[in-house]
């Protein structure tokens, strides 16, 4: 495969995932993000967001998605999986939720949970143990949910790939660099330099505001992006939705350790409309809840999770 490092970003405005030219639009922002030639017996692995079942398709990436990016990348002649860790319960269990599951093995998509893990330094001295799946894969395809998010203030396409942290790892990195002065945000958006090569399309068709990233509201904002570099994404998409990106402590980050990205790139509308068009009315939290979690809700949240894994296995 070749290197995916352009900081391209291509959007297109969609209104429905049951319309006309839902798939037409997915088709051609992955056309543009990925070269299908080289995807013939690829092994690509399809991260979308599956932080529960208890949010259902808002908190989710949108099932319809989900398939059609995996329809699109296996008439190309991929092999195909879908994979993540969520905050609770496994990729399958979640997947089950949504009723895409079924779909998925008929097609012949394999489902894998992200248990194994193997360790990797971050650029910045971090260790983090992260889904072997997520590295081993020739393409990660990062397939974020547009949210609002009570820490973060706006979750796109950077913190996605957060889900490839390992089960409870991922509270522990709350934890451990989750403090006042902490370097949470720094971890999170070094990630995607220990995992495969990747590309990000985001699903902002009904996006979640106001909060999130599990209890937000609804919010129509239309809009699909893609690109091979995901700091430029959610830099292109701060400004369509009119978030200032100097308010969300991931851009910040990034552009702190001068990350590609940050600087408003290249852009192009594939359909729907022109260069201009901004979200109006989307809301973020004003005021961000602390990055490092309460030690009782760690140690609460760190059993249940526990007991539904082994539920889910059982």
């Amino acid at each position: 495969m070749s290197s995916y490092n352009q900081p391209e970003v291509f959007l297109a405005k969609v209104t429905e995932y049951t319309s006309a030219d839902f798939y037409p639009s997915v088709k051609a922002l992955l056309e543009h993000t990925v070269n299908p030639k080289g995807l013939n017996g690829q092994r690509v692995m399809l991260k979308p967001n599956l932080i529960s079942a208890k949010g259902g398709n808002l908190a989710c990436t949108h099932p319809e998605v989900i398939l059609a990016v995996a329809r699109w990348f296996l008439e190309n002649g991929a092999r195909v999986q879908v994979g993540d860790s969520p905050a609770f319960g496994t990729a399958e269990t979640v997947l089950d939720s949504l009723q895409v599951a079924s779909t998925l093995r008929t097609l012949g998509v394999q489902i894998v949970n992200f248990n194994r893990g193997v360790s990797k330094v971050l650029p910045g001295g971090m260790q983090v143990k992260v889904a072997a799946a997520a590295v081993e894969c020739d393409l990660l395809v990062n397939l974020p949910k547009c949210k609002a998010h009570a820490q973060a203030r706006i979750t796109l396409a950077m913190k996605n790939y957060y889900g490839c942290v390992v089960g409870l790892r991922k509270a522990w990195a709350h934890m451990q660099h989750g403090g006042k002065n902490g370097r949470f945000a720094e971890l999170v958006v070094q990630l995607p330099s220990v995992l495969a090569p990747s590309v990000s399309l985001m699903d902002g068709i009904i996006a979640m505001h106001r909060t999130g990233p599990v209890h937000g509201v609804a919010f129509p904002a239309g809009v699909m992006a893609a690109a091979q570099n995901a700091v430029a994404l959610d830099t292109v998409l701060m400004g369509v939705l009119n978030i200032t990106p100097q308010s969300c402590p991931l851009w910040v980050a990034a552009s702190e350790l001068g990350m590609e990205g940050t600087a408003a790139g290249p852009f192009q509308w594939l359909t729907g409309e022109p260069q201009g068009y901004i979200v109006k009315d989307f809301e973020v939290p004003s005021v961000l809840m602390p990055i490092r979690f309460n030690p009782f809700r760690f140690i609460r949240s760190s059993v249940r999770r526990v007991l539904l894994s082994r539920k889910s296995a059982e």
